[in-house]
């Protein structure tokens, strides 16, 4: 059965070795026949979250950037992926912002049900991805229809452009996104 699927790239830098599995992860979902969307935050403008709460009275946030178009393909979306680089242990600021901005979703319709995480890190050792995965089971938790169904790990993975190089990652990634 077809699912309506979104990978969500955070990453900034070119090269970047989570992209590069959420690309891997794509190929993998739209083989086994699931419509895909693809975003990576790169040249997107995302404002900081001030914390007005004015979202949770209108509906959406007082700011007028690239979150808007994001926070609908997000409520529509069954299955939500996101890719991060670890940076000191955590998920990437740029993630980090985009899930606060996501705050009007609080209290919608949406679709989403499954969510997933791709991230690489420099260090290797399970350990170097708990506080990520951990802040994300934080955002996943506030949506009572949504649970957090796994994460695709790539430690030791440092230089841009070099995941490609760690074939069983690339696998994990791949099977990922086909087995949806």
């Amino acid at each position: 059965m077809s699912k309506n699927v979104l990978i969500i790239s955070t990453s900034l830098r070119n090269g970047s070795n989570s992209e590069l599995l959420a690309l891997e992860c794509e190929k993998g979902a739209k083989q086994a026949g699931h419509d895909v969307t693809y975003i990576s935050l790169k040249d997107k403008e995302i404002h900081f979250c001030i914390g007005c709460l004015a979202c949770q009275q209108v509906k959406k946030c007082v700011f007028n950037d690239d979150i808007t178009s994001i926070m609908e393909k997000v409520k529509e979306a069954e299955v939500i992926i996101f890719a991060t680089p670890i940076y000191y242990y955590g998920m990437s600021g740029m993630m980090k912002t985009m899930l606060d901005r996501l705050n009007p979703l609080y209290g919608s319709d949406y679709a989403f049900r499954d969510i997933y995480m791709i991230a690489t890190a420099a260090e290797d050792g399970q350990t170097v991805f708990e506080k990520a995965y951990t802040g994300l089971q934080g955002w996943v938790d506030c949506f009572s229809k949504a649970s957090l169904k796994g994460i695709v790990t790539g430690g030791g993975i440092g230089e841009a452009n070099t995941a490609t190089k760690h074939i069983d990652v690339m696998k994990s990634a791949y099977e990922l996104g086909k087995n949806l």
